[in-house]
């Protein structure tokens, strides 16, 4: 391998590094459970009593998100064949990108009381969608990147450097700026910047942290990162005409088949399983900001370590071993998170104060961090083995579909059983059945794909 290809693969690799703290700090471990709890303090002013409070937070959130995938699943491949007509992605990696940190900075504005609620909602999901629309189209530059043998270490690599992004970010975050009830961050220090624990500012800075990270760490990025500008005429038909070429021929593909459509479940299991990590510890263990943000160390480390040994495992061994025994660690996870709650592990009564749901769920937090790494990296791996060398935009573009065509079905399954039970820990079964339902369709899934290169 040349210096200079050594370089554009971690150029490439930084995208991941920068993008992390949106789903780190945004998604999981900082906004999104200081947003439910704002959020539920609301619902119970005005008028709600504490667990329909706490559901209708729940409820929001989900809502929300639910928007959000649909957005980015009916976009994708569109955009990606539009990129791959062209010739052109990263024009659109910039733009995407740029929005993104506007709308991260936004966040800002949620105050204790609920002040800027559904601004804060609206902007959270908003650069989401811009974010993932970037991402997609930097994971279409992966086949580029190395042969097949090398992809998976290559995505590997790249997924577990993004994570120790996100291990530093919240490092930052909960060391000098997130607060407590108290009104100091981890180590006792009040937040950086004279901000003001009593508004909740060093919380509440996470969205302009996330905008100045994702500046910042982007530039290795666009000085590395290099397309053929040779120009390619394309027009709207055209473009149209090849994608639809394109799906009628993958429904022809029995394993590409398969493989989009169970990883379209198992994947939207694990995004339901991120997405509500936090916010599961702060309405049913009570945890803090801090010690969320703590579960959150523990999950990107794990995440980081065993995406590595992934991409080690996937080069070795293919990317569908790697992704089944992920899956079933995380259904392991799911279990547990339905089983328990603050006074009871599955059944059995806890005494009052028990330190046993806490330290479990600390261990489910490094399951399913080092599971989901490694499972969203073998997957990437896993469908570049599925994809036309000459679109693989599209090919990705199609895969983001496929990954967020449900995004409304977990978070409304969770938002029907979270009212239907008035409990957040049965609202999460239909995780473990998305799971399932994944694993099930990867059995006609052939391990080296369906593409010849």
């Amino acid at each position: 391998m040349t210096t200079t290809h050594r370089k554009r693969i971690w150029g490439w690799a930084f995208y991941d590094w920068a993008q992390q703290p949106y789903a780190t700090l945004g998604l999981t471990f900082i906004f999104a459970p200081y947003f439910a709890a704002v959020a539920a303090e609301w619902f119970l002013a005005h008028g709600q009593a504490d667990q329909a409070a706490r559901a209708s937070a729940q409820g929001l959130w989900s809502s929300a998100q639910t928007v959000a995938g649909l957005v980015i699943a009916f976009s994708a491949p569109f955009l990606g064949a539009w990129a791959d007509s062209t010739g052109r992605k990263l024009p659109w990696i910039r733009v995407f990108t740029a929005l993104a940190i506007v709308c991260a900075f936004a966040l800002w504005g949620l105050k204790p009381d609920g002040t800027g609620l559904m601004v804060a909602l609206v902007a959270f999901w908003a650069g989401f969608v811009f974010s993932e629309s970037a991402f997609n189209l930097n994971n279409a530059l992966l086949p580029s990147l190395g042969s097949r043998a090398e992809i998976g270490r290559i995505s590997g690599m790249a997924t577990a450097f993004g994570y120790w992004g996100g291990v530093l970010s919240l490092f930052i975050m909960l060391l000098f700026l997130a607060e407590n009830d108290s009104g100091k961050t981890l180590i006792g220090l009040s937040p950086l910047f004279g901000l003001d624990p009593e508004a909740r500012e060093g919380t509440r800075s996470v969205g302009p942290f996330i905008a100045i990270w994702f500046a910042l760490f982007t530039i290795p990025y666009f000085l590395t990162i290099r397309e053929d500008r040779t120009p390619h005429s394309a027009t709207i038909g055209s473009m149209l005409r090849d994608l639809r070429a394109s799906v009628t021929a993958i429904r022809k593909r029995r394993s590409c088949l398969n493989f989009l459509v169970g990883s379209m479940f198992y994947r939207d299991a694990l995004t339901a399983l991120y997405s509500y990590g936090g916010i599961y510890a702060k309405l049913v263990l009570d945890w803090t900001i801090i010690q969320i943000g703590v579960f959150g160390i523990i999950a990107a480390i794990a995440a980081a370590v065993i995406s590595w040994i992934g991409g080690i495992a996937d080069e070795r061994l293919g990317p569908k071993p790697v992704i089944l025994a992920s899956i079933w660690a995380l259904i392991i996870v799911s279990t547990v998170v339905v089983g328990m709650s603050r006074d009871h592990l599955f059944m059995i009564p806890l005494p009052p104060g028990s330190l046993i749901p806490d330290v479990t769920f600390f261990i489910c937090g490094a399951i399913m961090g080092g599971a989901g790494g490694a499972l969203y990296s073998a997957s990437r791996s896993l469908m570049v083995r599925h994809t036309d060398p000459e679109r693989p935009a599209e090919a990705f573009g199609l895969f983001a579909l496929t990954g967020k065509a449900t995004a409304f079905l977990a978070p409304a399954l969770i938002t029907l059983f979270t009212l239907w039970t008035q409990s957040n820990q049965l609202g999460f079964l239909p995780v473990i059945f998305l799971f399932l339902l994944g694993l099930f369709l990867l059995r006609w899934v052939r391990p080296e794909g369906d593409m010849t290169q």
